[in-house]
């Protein structure tokens, strides 16, 4: 069992003591708060096990920040494990432009790559918020772990838990909770904002099928044993004809073509990934046929809000770090006559923006437990998340003066880290022209 996972233990045990008391009780009021697990439009997921799942369409509404004991427990032993295990490698891994080994080790011993998978396959069993709330608490510390836990946990294992075959689960599942980093292969050379323009092929086999092409912007590809590659086995049918595959790193004729050299998130590995006649099994197709485009749409949604949380957690971290010395520091050193009152209002201003982008992201995970549509939320979120890191990173290096500038700590960092918010997983512009559209179907007559 994970370390995460027995900490939170009393935790989960004691939700499954309410709602036990709630199904019990005479109360005809709160005998309704405990429903089927086929209302899928009415439960907020407190766990992905399923017996844990809770209908709140009768309980009073509680502040969208409001943390339930389990995500609070989650929070707290996330925090700790980033400031005294995480925080002493991150200046030697952006400079290293590698992530630690080790630490992706400890990382699978705290629970923390397997957040949503179902303790029967050796995952914490915890919901989606729980893992918004690892997300951003790793990326107050650093933005380039919390990317590569983000991708492993909101788009690889959500995949498998979604759409994967009991066989599949059952090979798959316990490794992406225990040892095995997972990768997303969706874009590609040619195909940017336009996912699903997609030059890689599949074709079918006797035996499987083949997968030829390339990919490119990979998250976690060195980290990776295991990556979900998109690719079209009908082109004929266009982006109906995409599907989706799971390819092993040692199988024959998958190989690296080059790790990119970036302006941030450095220790995050992003690689060009080439595909030369693969071969896999029957097996190892993910869900349906031609399905692959639905499926992505639908991952990439959650992911959105995977990113927006890391943008927070971001603006967090830089906050806290610059509010922090020039509180401190650069008052005690008499650095601030005649600029603290401008500087202080700037510092209020970001704590309100950032509250704000919290109160978007959190939103949108609640609605997407609850069953809501979610998807203008997560892109609203993304977007201004995203914003809100970049303006408050780079107001940070200011306020901290040549402190800020330097490499010695962690503002520069954070600056650097923020500006790929605005680009993977949908473009700024992309949310943009997500939330019109769905504004337009709103009002329009």
């Amino acid at each position: 069992m994970s370390a995460i996972a027995r900490t939170l233990r009393p935790a989960l045990r004691r939700s499954l003591t309410v709602m036990t008391r709630a199904s019990a009780s005479s109360s005809p009021r709160v005998q309704n708060t405990v429903r089927t697990f086929n209302a899928p439009q009415q439960l907020r997921c407190l766990s992905s096990t399923p017996r844990r799942l809770m209908d709140i369409s009768d309980i009073p509404p509680t502040p969208i920040m409001h943390l339930s004991e389990t995500e609070a427990a989650m929070q707290e032993a996330v925090q700790k494990f980033a400031n005294d295990v995480i925080l002493p490698k991150v200046r030697d891994m952006d400079e290293a432009e590698a992530m630690d080994p080790t630490l992706v080790e400890q990382l699978f011993e705290q629970g923390i790559m397997g957040v949503e998978i179902p303790e029967e396959y050796g995952g914490a069993g915890m919901n989606f918020t729980s893992a918004i709330v690892g997300i951003e608490e790793l990326a107050r510390v650093d933005p380039s772990v919390s990317v590569m836990v983000d991708v492993h946990n909101t788009l690889v294992n959500t995949a498998i838990i979604r759409w994967g075959s009991t066989d599949i689960k059952k090979r798959f599942l316990p490794k992406l909770a225990t040892n095995t980093v997972g990768s997303f292969c969706l874009s590609e050379p040619v195909s940017g904002s336009d996912a699903f323009a997609l030059a890689t092929k599949a074709v079918k086999t006797a035996d499987g099928y083949k997968i030829s092409g390339s990919k490119m912007w990979i998250t976690n590809s060195m980290e990776a044993d295991f990556f979900i590659v998109f690719a079209n086995l009908d082109p004929s049918k266009g982006y109906k004809g995409i599907s989706a595959f799971i390819v092993e790193k040692d199988a024959k004729g998958f190989s690296i073509a080059k790790k990119e050299k970036k302006l941030g998130i450095k220790a995050s590995s992003t690689c060009v990934i080439n595909f030369d006649d693969v071969e896999i099994p029957h097996d190892n197709l993910l869900g349906k046929e031609g399905e692959g485009y639905k499926y992505a749409i639908g991952i990439l949604n959650e992911g959105r809000i995977g990113i927006a949380a890391q943008m927070t957690g971001l603006a967090l971290g830089a906050f806290e770090n610059a509010v922090k010395y020039v509180w401190n520091d650069r008052k005690q050193f008499g650095q601030l006559v005649g600029e603290f009152q401008g500087m202080q209002h700037q510092i209020a201003q970001c704590y309100v923006e950032i509250a704000a982008a919290r109160a978007l992201v959190y939103n949108a995970a609640r609605k997407k437990e609850a069953g809501q549509d979610f998807v203008k939320d997560a892109a609203m979120a993304k977007l201004y998340a995203s914003q809100v890191a970049g303006k408050v990173s780079g107001l940070a290096i200011e306020w901290m003066g040549g402190m800020g500038f330097v490499r010695e700590g962690l503002a520069e960092k954070f600056w650097r880290d923020s500006k790929i918010g605005a680009i993977y997983e949908g473009t700024s512009n992309i949310q943009l022209n997500t939330i019109a559209k769905l504004l337009q179907k709103e009002y329009t007559s």
